[in-house]
């Protein structure tokens, strides 16, 4: 399995999809080679706590620069500290090179089969595939369309994901959502395709009681707005700072709370100066683990204002804690997820609308927290281990 995203070296949801999906498949009896384009050594006694009750995962690590949602710019940053001639001058020569690598691997290793997670490990999978002739299985978590919001669209990256799609064996997509836009964008036949929704992390997370973070705030009768995400056009800050500013006219003892960090940061920063709601909006970060427990537990409601979200794992962790949830209809989440509040992400009066109805009616609040609760914990990795697997028979009988 190829991934370039592994907890807790994560900064976005891939990170945890791989971690819950490959545990899954481990307790399903599968054998998982995880292989890591990782330039620091992830340290074997952590691996084993995070996989303690789990012997059949083992990994093996690739030297590397990619890391998470890393860009070309960042990457041009960077490249001259690596002191090594290992390392491509550009994003997407440290792809290839990537591949490269992961085909000697694939060369070494015993397996039945290739699966590669997003763009940046298409080509790795493809090299393993060209190198071992086992069947490739590609996993759609985005598109360039879902990340650049369908302008801008950085056409060597699209070919890219293209080649990996059309010759892969199969392609699982995270949503109906993810596979409408492959069908569409990328002339994959609808029969290709196989949705397998994300799951949640039910036995990770501790129902005991914790510190709440912005205790003092609460207790002054305040309400929490909370964003969890990377700060990126995708995501939909831009629309959430909009949605602050109408919800403080009506609901002046509100704190909107981001979580999370990327490109758009500063210019989030200065609008909320700018539209003058700054003292009311605390960016904390990028949360993990515990603290981001907390965050969502301490919240009164959270927001997922996405543009294209191919599934979105963050409102199932918010249930899970017990919070309700408002998201756009433009995200795979919405397809597993009846009670929560749905808006078209451009909507920010409707979403205002919906806001303000939750603060001021508690009843309705808990309602939502209750059976959105009870809703997620149907939406497992188990599940979506057993729908991988099906895949993997499938692909292997017709190899």
């Amino acid at each position: 399995m190829f991934g370039w995203e592994f907890p807790p070296h994560n900064s976005g949801g891939l990170g945890t999809a791989c971690f819950g999906l490959t545990r899954a498949l481990a307790q399903a009896g599968a054998e998982v080679v995880f292989v890591l384009p990782k330039r620091f050594l992830v340290s074997a006694d952590f691996l084993r706590f995070r996989f303690a009750e789990i012997e059949n995962v083992k990994f093996r690590r690739v030297p590397g620069l990619l890391y998470p949602y890393v860009t070309s710019e960042k990457y041009a940053e960077i490249r001259p500290n690596a002191n090594s001639n290992l390392y491509g001058w550009s994003l997407l020569e440290e792809v290839q090179l990537y591949a490269e690598r992961a085909a000697a691997i694939a060369a070494e290793e015993d397996f039945d089969i290739i699966h590669a997670h997003d763009w940046l490990a298409y080509p790795a999978g493809l090299a393993a595939k060209r190198v071992s002739g086992k069947p490739l299985v590609v996993h759609v978590h985005a598109t360039e369309f879902d990340r650049t919001g369908g302008t801008g669209v950085n056409q060597e990256v699209y070919a890219i994901e293209q080649a990996g799609m059309q010759q892969a064996d199969q392609i699982v997509t995270v949503s109906g959502w993810t596979k409408n836009i492959v069908e569409k964008n990328y002339n994959v036949p609808s029969e290709k395709i196989k949705v397998v929704h994300n799951g949640v992390d039910l036995d990770g997370l501790n129902f005991g009681p914790k510190k709440i973070p912005l205790a003092a705030l609460k207790q002054a009768g305040n309400k929490i707005v909370l964003f969890v995400g990377r700060i990126t056009l995708q995501k939909g800050p831009d629309y959430f700072i909009q949605l602050a500013q109408r919800v403080l006219e009506l609901e002046p003892k509100t704190y909107f709370v981001v979580a999370g960090s990327g490109d758009m940061e500063a210019q989030i920063i200065r609008e909320a100066a700018r539209l003058g709601i700054a003292e009311r909006v605390i960016f904390a970060g990028f949360l993990r683990g515990a603290e981001l427990e907390a965050m969502y537990r301490a919240a009164d409601i959270y927001i997922l204002p996405s543009v294209s979200e191919p599934f979105g794992i963050t409102p199932l962790e918010s249930l899970v804690a017990g919070t309700p949830v408002l998201i756009s209809k433009q995200s795979g989440v919405a397809e597993v997820v009846k009670h929560a509040l749905k808006v078209d992400f451009w909507d920010v009066e409707e979403m205002t609308n919906q806001v303000v109805t939750v603060l001021r009616h508690p009843p309705f609040q808990q309602t939502l927290a209750t059976y959105g609760q009870q809703e997620v914990r149907k939406v497992t990795w188990l599940e979506a281990a057993k729908k991988c697997l099906e895949v993997y028979q499938s692909v292997l009988r017709f190899s």
